[in-house]
Protein backbone atom coordinates (compact mmCIF):
# COMPACT_ATOMS: atom_id res chain seq x y z
CA UNK A 1 0.00 0.00 0.00
CA UNK A 2 1.23 3.48 -0.88
CA UNK A 3 -0.16 6.77 0.41
CA UNK A 4 0.59 10.02 -1.39
CA UNK A 5 0.55 13.31 0.54
CA UNK A 6 1.72 16.91 0.54
CA UNK A 7 2.13 17.07 4.32
CA UNK A 8 2.43 14.67 7.26
CA UNK A 9 0.90 15.58 10.62
CA UNK A 10 2.06 13.73 13.73
CA UNK A 11 0.58 13.46 17.18
CA UNK A 12 3.42 13.41 19.71
CA UNK A 13 2.81 11.27 22.81
CA UNK A 14 2.33 7.65 21.79
CA UNK A 15 3.16 8.44 18.16
CA UNK A 16 6.65 9.96 18.08
CA UNK A 17 7.61 9.49 21.72
CA UNK A 18 6.58 7.37 24.68
CA UNK A 19 5.81 9.30 27.83
CA UNK A 20 3.24 6.84 29.17
CA UNK A 21 5.02 6.03 32.42
CA UNK A 22 5.63 9.72 33.09
CA UNK A 23 1.99 10.54 32.32
CA UNK A 24 0.76 7.80 34.64
CA UNK A 25 3.04 8.98 37.46
CA UNK A 26 2.04 12.61 37.14
CA UNK A 27 -1.69 12.15 36.69
CA UNK A 28 -1.82 9.66 39.58
CA UNK A 29 -0.14 12.18 41.86
CA UNK A 30 -2.37 14.98 40.55
CA UNK A 31 -5.51 12.90 41.14
CA UNK A 32 -4.45 12.17 44.70
CA UNK A 33 -3.85 15.86 45.36
CA UNK A 34 -7.31 16.79 44.07
CA UNK A 35 -9.22 13.87 45.58
CA UNK A 36 -10.06 12.23 42.25
CA UNK A 37 -10.73 8.50 42.36
CA UNK A 38 -10.00 5.75 39.87
CA UNK A 39 -13.76 5.51 39.31
CA UNK A 40 -13.81 9.20 38.35
CA UNK A 41 -11.10 8.61 35.78
CA UNK A 42 -12.83 5.49 34.44
CA UNK A 43 -15.91 7.42 33.35
CA UNK A 44 -14.13 9.81 30.98
CA UNK A 45 -11.91 9.54 27.90
CA UNK A 46 -8.34 10.47 28.80
CA UNK A 47 -5.87 9.58 26.07
CA UNK A 48 -5.30 12.08 23.28
CA UNK A 49 -7.41 14.84 24.84
CA UNK A 50 -6.20 18.23 26.16
CA UNK A 51 -5.65 18.45 29.91
CA UNK A 52 -8.04 21.41 30.13
CA UNK A 53 -10.91 19.23 28.93
CA UNK A 54 -10.00 16.37 31.25
CA UNK A 55 -9.77 18.71 34.24
CA UNK A 56 -13.08 20.32 33.30
CA UNK A 57 -14.73 16.88 33.27
CA UNK A 58 -13.42 16.07 36.74
CA UNK A 59 -13.34 19.29 38.77
CA UNK A 60 -15.47 22.35 39.55
CA UNK A 61 -14.87 25.19 37.09
CA UNK A 62 -13.28 27.47 39.70
CA UNK A 63 -10.61 24.87 40.49
CA UNK A 64 -9.68 24.07 36.89
CA UNK A 65 -7.12 26.88 36.22
CA UNK A 66 -5.08 26.01 39.32
CA UNK A 67 -5.35 22.27 38.61
CA UNK A 68 -4.18 22.79 35.02
CA UNK A 69 -1.13 24.72 36.14
CA UNK A 70 -0.35 21.94 38.61
CA UNK A 71 -0.51 19.04 36.13
CA UNK A 72 1.58 20.97 33.61
CA UNK A 73 4.22 21.63 36.27
CA UNK A 74 4.28 17.99 37.38
CA UNK A 75 4.66 16.75 33.79
CA UNK A 76 7.34 19.26 32.81
CA UNK A 77 9.37 18.39 35.92
CA UNK A 78 9.08 14.70 35.03
CA UNK A 79 10.37 15.11 31.45
CA UNK A 80 14.08 14.39 32.14
CA UNK A 81 14.39 10.63 31.73
CA UNK A 82 10.63 10.29 31.31
CA UNK A 83 10.43 10.53 27.51
CA UNK A 84 11.73 8.00 24.97
CA UNK A 85 11.73 7.96 21.17
CA UNK A 86 9.43 5.29 19.77
CA UNK A 87 10.84 2.85 17.17
CA UNK A 88 11.30 4.38 13.73
CA UNK A 89 10.67 7.98 14.77
CA UNK A 90 14.17 9.36 14.18
CA UNK A 91 14.62 7.68 10.79
CA UNK A 92 11.16 8.56 9.53
CA UNK A 93 11.29 12.24 10.52
CA UNK A 94 14.86 12.44 9.28
CA UNK A 95 13.70 11.53 5.78
CA UNK A 96 11.27 14.47 5.60
CA UNK A 97 11.89 18.14 4.69
CA UNK A 98 11.00 20.44 7.60
CA UNK A 99 8.26 22.19 5.61
CA UNK A 100 6.47 18.90 4.89
CA UNK A 101 5.54 17.92 8.46
CA UNK A 102 4.18 19.23 11.73
CA UNK A 103 3.56 18.01 15.26
CA UNK A 104 -0.06 18.37 16.40
CA UNK A 105 -0.38 17.63 20.11
CA UNK A 106 -3.00 17.90 22.84
CA UNK A 107 -0.27 18.95 25.28
CA UNK A 108 0.43 22.58 26.12
CA UNK A 109 3.22 24.23 24.15
CA UNK A 110 5.48 24.35 27.20
CA UNK A 111 5.09 20.62 27.85
CA UNK A 112 5.25 19.61 24.20
CA UNK A 113 8.46 21.56 23.59
CA UNK A 114 10.02 20.10 26.73
CA UNK A 115 9.24 16.52 25.66
CA UNK A 116 10.35 17.05 22.06
CA UNK A 117 13.57 18.79 23.12
CA UNK A 118 14.34 15.91 25.48
CA UNK A 119 14.60 13.53 22.49
CA UNK A 120 16.05 16.02 19.99
CA UNK A 121 12.97 16.64 17.85
CA UNK A 122 12.57 20.26 16.76
CA UNK A 123 9.64 20.67 14.38
CA UNK A 124 9.39 23.79 12.28
CA UNK A 125 5.61 23.73 12.85
CA UNK A 126 4.03 22.79 16.18
CA UNK A 127 0.33 23.02 16.99
CA UNK A 128 -0.40 22.68 20.72
CA UNK A 129 -3.41 22.91 23.01
CA UNK A 130 -2.59 26.61 23.45
CA UNK A 131 -3.27 27.29 19.76
CA UNK A 132 -6.85 26.01 19.52
CA UNK A 133 -10.21 26.52 21.18
CA UNK A 134 -11.40 22.95 20.58
CA UNK A 135 -9.02 20.02 21.03
CA UNK A 136 -9.12 16.51 19.59
CA UNK A 137 -11.45 14.78 18.70
CA UNK A 138 -12.48 18.09 17.11
CA UNK A 139 -10.69 18.59 13.74
CA UNK A 140 -9.55 22.14 14.61
CA UNK A 141 -5.93 21.23 15.55
CA UNK A 142 -5.32 19.32 12.31
CA UNK A 143 -7.06 21.90 10.13
CA UNK A 144 -4.89 24.60 11.72
CA UNK A 145 -1.75 22.59 10.99
CA UNK A 146 -2.75 22.21 7.33
CA UNK A 147 -3.35 25.95 7.12
CA UNK A 148 0.02 26.72 8.73
CA UNK A 149 1.75 24.49 6.18
CA UNK A 150 -0.30 25.89 3.30
CA UNK A 151 -1.62 22.46 2.31
CA UNK A 152 -5.08 21.23 1.34
CA UNK A 153 -6.39 19.10 4.25
CA UNK A 154 -7.31 16.37 1.78
CA UNK A 155 -3.60 16.11 0.92
CA UNK A 156 -2.52 15.58 4.55
CA UNK A 157 -1.84 12.32 6.39
CA UNK A 158 -2.43 12.13 10.14
CA UNK A 159 -0.36 9.76 12.31
CA UNK A 160 -2.05 8.93 15.61
CA UNK A 161 -2.13 6.33 18.37
CA UNK A 162 -5.39 7.42 20.05
CA UNK A 163 -9.01 7.04 18.92
CA UNK A 164 -9.68 10.72 19.72
CA UNK A 165 -6.86 11.85 17.44
CA UNK A 166 -7.89 9.53 14.63
CA UNK A 167 -11.43 10.86 14.91
CA UNK A 168 -10.04 14.40 14.60
CA UNK A 169 -8.07 13.43 11.49
CA UNK A 170 -11.09 11.84 9.83
CA UNK A 171 -13.25 14.85 10.68
CA UNK A 172 -10.64 17.09 9.03
CA UNK A 173 -10.97 15.06 5.82
CA UNK A 174 -7.45 13.69 6.06
CA UNK A 175 -5.98 10.23 5.48
CA UNK A 176 -5.31 8.51 8.81
CA UNK A 177 -2.53 6.14 9.86
CA UNK A 178 -2.93 4.48 13.25
CA UNK A 179 0.02 3.28 15.32
CA UNK A 180 -0.77 0.42 17.69
CA UNK A 181 1.60 1.68 20.40
CA UNK A 182 -0.90 2.41 23.18
CA UNK A 183 -4.12 0.77 21.94
CA UNK A 184 -4.83 -2.61 20.37
CA UNK A 185 -5.11 -2.49 16.58
CA UNK A 186 -8.72 -3.64 16.88
CA UNK A 187 -9.56 -0.41 18.74
CA UNK A 188 -8.16 1.85 16.01
CA UNK A 189 -10.21 3.03 13.02
CA UNK A 190 -7.92 4.30 10.27
CA UNK A 191 -7.03 3.99 6.60
CA UNK A 192 -3.91 2.08 7.65
CA UNK A 193 -2.90 0.49 10.97
CA UNK A 194 0.76 -0.37 11.71
CA UNK A 195 2.72 -1.21 14.87
CA UNK A 196 4.80 1.99 14.84
CA UNK A 197 6.75 4.23 12.46
CA UNK A 198 9.42 1.58 11.94
CA UNK A 199 6.87 -0.21 9.72
CA UNK A 200 6.83 2.70 7.27
CA UNK A 201 9.17 4.46 4.86
CA UNK A 202 8.82 7.84 3.17
CA UNK A 203 10.06 8.86 -0.26
CA UNK A 204 10.12 12.59 -1.03
CA UNK A 205 9.38 13.45 -4.67
CA UNK A 206 8.61 16.59 -6.65
CA UNK A 207 4.95 15.73 -6.20
CA UNK A 208 5.05 15.35 -2.41
CA UNK A 209 5.71 12.42 -0.11
CA UNK A 210 5.04 8.77 -0.88
CA UNK A 211 4.49 6.63 2.24
CA UNK A 212 4.94 2.86 1.97
CA UNK A 213 4.67 -0.09 4.30
CA UNK A 214 8.02 -1.83 4.58
CA UNK A 215 8.07 -5.31 3.09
Amino acid sequence: MKIHADALLFDNDGTLVSSLESVNRCWTRWAQEYGITAADFARIELHGRPAVEIAADLLPADVVPEALARIEQLEVEDVPGGVLLLPGTAAFLGSLPAERWAVVTSATRRLAEARLDEVGIRPKTLISADDVTRGKPDPEPYLLAARELGVDPARCVVFEDAPAGLQAGRAAGMTTVALATTHAASELVADLVVKDLSALSALVTDGGVEISVRG
